[in-house]
């Protein structure tokens, strides 16, 4: 359709490019919308800014949960299931977007989208960052600009219709599921399912460090959390040890030990990994460590600097071996 509709909203223009089905949804607190989106300048180009189709998911917003770009509600809710449509937004509706956009990319990517966040609100925060990581995005924050947004809508759901993604949920809502995700992954692992084990811990923790950053680092609110999410990310460094994941294991447990240097079991999975990929002396001290500060973990200790003495003894004859073929096939 040509004709342009305006919505009941100051800045927001509407054009219908695809007719939906059936009737508008019915909407209550918690509703979910799932729908594909291009965000466009409203330039000659029309530059393209993001498109969920290449990013390879749609998206997901739930009503009510005070999404940062709040008219994306609006828009959705005046949309058919099916429906395709354009809305172009002045700047008062868009000067979020950076920050929306960013955080999107950053799940897109596999990473949690409130890594480096400060404890401070949304425009709090839209100011602390001196650089999103993306430039055109950073470039959106020094002068915000209408933008146009392509939307189709596939589906709305009733909150008791789907499983609540974790990052949708409220504080208490967070909390509960924290150790239903911890017992699931506990309960993996006893099948041996280490890869579906880790991603329920690690789901638990990105639920606790999304409440962190809402508490001032190292006041009671924070420590408490923390005490939660430590044993989760030792269970999570212990599957990826199975699946011989030692590198991000080195990586957790360092960051691990940064904030609690007196950790036993942090720096027994981290020797264990160390040992692994042949670092002997970080794999000694570590071990070392351990014995320290928990004697009652001493013997197990004792067994794994023997293995580590056993293995280092087999590689340099191996290496000995290698090294004297080489030799002998060059003076050949």
């Amino acid at each position: 359709m040509e004709e342009t509709y305006l919505l009941n909203v100051e800045g927001v223009k509407k054009k219908i490019l695809h007719g939906g089905r059936g009737e508008l949804p019915t909407l209550q607190d918690g509703s979910k919308f799932t729908f594909h989106f291009q965000t466009l300048k409203d330039d000659f180009e029309r530059t393209v800014i993001d498109d969920s189709r290449e990013a390879g998911m749609p998206m997901e917003i739930i009503v009510g949960k005070m999404f940062k770009l709040e008219v994306w509600e609006t828009l959705l809710s005046s949309m058919r299931i099916g429906e395709v449509a354009e809305f172009w937004c002045d700047t008062i509706h868009t000067g979020m977007y950076a920050l929306v956009s960013r955080g999107m990319r950053r799940i897109a990517e596999g990473r949690d989208p409130l890594e480096g966040q400060k404890h401070r609100c949304g425009m709090g925060n839209m100011f602390d960052y001196h650089s999103t990581g993306y430039d055109d995005l950073d470039e959106l924050q020094r002068t915000p600009q209408p933008l146009i947004f392509i939307m189709e809508l596939f589906r709305v759901e009733d909150p008791s219709a789907y499983k609540r993604d974790t990052w949708a949920m409220s504080k208490e809502e967070k909390l509960a599921a924290v150790p239903v995700l911890h017992s699931e992954g506990n309960r993996l692992v006893l099948r041996r399912e280490f890869a579906q084990a880790a991603a329920k811990y690690q789901e638990a923790v990105i639920c606790l460090r999304n409440l962190q950053a809402k508490e001032k680092p190292w006041e009671d609110g924070w420590l408490k959390l923390e005490s939660l999410v430590t044993p989760l990310v030792l269970n999570y460094c212990q599957c990826q040890l199975e699946l011989g994941e030692y590198y991000e294991v080195l990586e957790h447990t360092t960051e691990l030990l940064q904030k609690h240097n007196d950790n036993a079991k942090a720096y027994f999975k981290r020797a264990k990994a160390h040992a692994a990929v042949w670092n002997e002396r970080e794999a000694r001290e570590d071990f070392q460590r351990v014995a320290h500060l928990d004697p009652s973990m001493a013997a197990a200790v004792k067994k794994e600097l023997k293995q580590l003495g056993e293995r280092m003894r087999k590689k340099h004859v191996e290496d000995r071996k290698r090294y004297q073929g080489l030799f002998q096939s060059s003076q050949g």
